[in-house]
């Protein structure tokens, strides 16, 4: 198996375990994202690859190991606290603020910046209308660069799936984060939505100068897009390695479709 390597790394994991009861849903995991790169994390369903997201955003504690997100740990910090550090995420099932418009949505997060006070809030300031203002135009101007501007007024809920997803993309990037977790964002797409998937994440990648690290099933995103993989069945790792490494590895065949398929496959 490959060595984790620090040396540039924007975050690595290190033998993170996470028990819940006499359950480990997660065993000894390692992990290391060099700045700039795009990498997979796959396995069959129940693996442990959501926990692993869940271990690096503080959704929940480590039982032991260490997180470290540019040199510095971050294990054992609130949720809030690691998105500030500049850890952003989407979620499997989309988690937009479904009676919100597009506009408000993307607003939303630019809130921890917003420059008034509650007070200010409170009394509708000068000072809070202008910064809301300022707020509004920043967030259509990032709408812009995901060409939603059109349907800023639309309310989320109203939206196809697609659209969502690449909304719930938008949000999560006007945290302005360095890596960006995202979590099965094809689940339930269309092949056309999937295509534009694919081109979107590379958009992403280059324009916010991302480290990105993606949870999918769809075969065609994860070959299509990811530089390295990292493979996990029963809450470990079992492989890892370049899209053409893993889609031969007998360990990996095994895990999705059963024991002996590794060996049918290779003979």
């Amino acid at each position: 198996m490959a060595e984790i390597m620090k040396g540039e790394s924007v975050l690595v994991m290190g033998d993170a375990t996470k028990a819940f009861g006499g359950l480990l849903a997660v065993k000894d995991f390692s992990l290391s994202l060099p700045k700039g790169s795009l990498q997979g994390l796959i396995g069959p369903n129940g693996a442990g690859k959501t926990t692993a997201f869940n271990l690096i955003t503080g959704i929940i504690p480590l039982t032991s190991g260490t997180v470290e997100f540019k040199g510095e740990r971050i294990d054992g910090l609130e949720p809030f606290e690691v998105t500030r550090l500049g850890i952003a995420r989407t979620f499997q099932n989309i988690r937009l603020f479904s009676n919100l418009t597009v506009l408000d949505n993307v607003r939303i997060a630019y809130h921890a910046h917003s420059g008034y006070t509650l007070t200010d809030s409170l009394l509708r300031t000068k000072r809070y209308d202008q910064k809301e203002r300022e707020l509004t135009e920043k967030a259509l101007d990032f709408l812009a660069i995901f060409k939603l501007e059109d349907i800023a007024g639309e309310v989320a809920k109203n939206l196809p799936y697609g659209q969502q997803r690449r909304v719930e993309i938008a949000r999560a990037l006007a945290c302005d984060p360095s890596l960006l977790l995202l979590d099965e964002p094809a689940a339930g797409m269309n092949p056309r939505e999937i295509q534009e998937l694919m081109e979107l994440i590379h958009f992403i990648k280059d324009r916010f100068d991302l480290t990105i690290l993606l949870i999918e099933h769809q075969m065609r995103v994860v070959m299509g897009i990811c530089e390295y993989l990292t493979v996990m069945d029963f809450g470990e790792v079992i492989a890892r390695g370049t899209p053409k490494e893993i889609q031969n590895n007998e360990m990996v065949i095994e895990a999705y479709l059963g024991k002996g398929a590794g060996k049918s496959a290779a003979s």
